[in-house]
């Protein structure tokens, strides 16, 4: 079985500070992929460049201290694509994509919508355009696995208090109409797939002691291609481990499939 992590560490260097590197060395997930790490290629810690067991690939925003992506892999990939061709959404480094021998890897930090109208409509296209590039590379036959923090709750079971985030964004039906249309498309979200119950959250503000309460958000997640669900394994996320507001979310894949 192959282990797949995802985790939005919320600026990595502050994950380090919080036991990032332990808990990597400790759980050994055989690809983890990053979201918002905050660094430019400059402020890569040296404890992970010198990581004999991976090889790492990263994606830097052209603004300093903002977004940016990393896979770390054991296994290394084939190829390995940094954005969609896209320039407007290949400057704030939210993408790497990977290539194995049986699948992609998309590792994407989808854009938040709640600063302005502007930004969400931005965000709208970031997914658009995803979508776009998810079925160009579902033609090749493989499995595509699309994961990272989608800044988005799909149902109400994905969020604590769905009514009273009905009009913010991360919640809005135009957001969440997206969801449905990947959906519709032919794409799983692998968690349900194996989880159906409530209470299953990947995200908690610092505020309010929302995580304590487990007043939270599933928006990380594992998506693939429905032909190819039957890679998966199983689906879970790890609310016992710290370190970012998020947590990590999982896959397990039969390699031998």
């Amino acid at each position: 079985m192959l282990k797949i992590w995802s985790w939005n560490v919320n600026g990595l260097r502050a994950a380090m500070n919080k036991g990032f590197l332990d808990i990597l060395l400790s759980e050994q997930p055989d690809i983890i992929s990053l979201q918002e790490t905050k660094l430019q290629e400059e402020q890569i810690p040296v404890e992970l460049i010198g990581l004999k067991d991976y090889h790492n690939y990263w994606s830097f925003a052209e603004k300093k201290g903002y977004s940016g992506v990393c896979i770390l892999t054991k296994p290394k990939p084939l190829s390995v694509k940094h954005g969609f061709d896209t320039p407007p959404y290949d400057s704030e480094g939210r993408i790497v994509i990977a290539e194995y021998e049986k699948f992609f890897l998309f590792n994407i930090y989808f854009p938040n919508g709640q600063m302005n109208d502007g930004r969400l409509q931005y965000k709208l296209g970031f997914y658009d355009r995803c979508l776009e590039v998810m079925q160009e590379y579902r033609k090749t036959g493989k499995a595509v696995l699309v994961t990272g923090d989608y800044n988005t709750a799909h149902k109400p079971i994905d969020l604590a208090r769905p009514k009273a985030n009905e009009n913010y964004s991360g919640f809005l039906p135009i957001e969440r109409a997206w969801l449905d249309k990947i959906v519709e498309h032919g794409w799983v979200d692998t968690f349900r797939t194996f989880h159906p119950e409530p209470d299953q959250y990947s995200w908690w503000s610092f505020m309010g002691s929302a995580r304590a309460k487990n007043v939270g958000w599933r928006i990380d997640y594992f998506f693939v291609n429905s032909e190819h669900l039957s890679i998966v394994k199983d689906a879970g996320i790890r609310q016992d481990i710290y370190g970012s507001d998020h947590c990590p979310v999982f896959v397990l894949l039969d390699e031998n499939r």
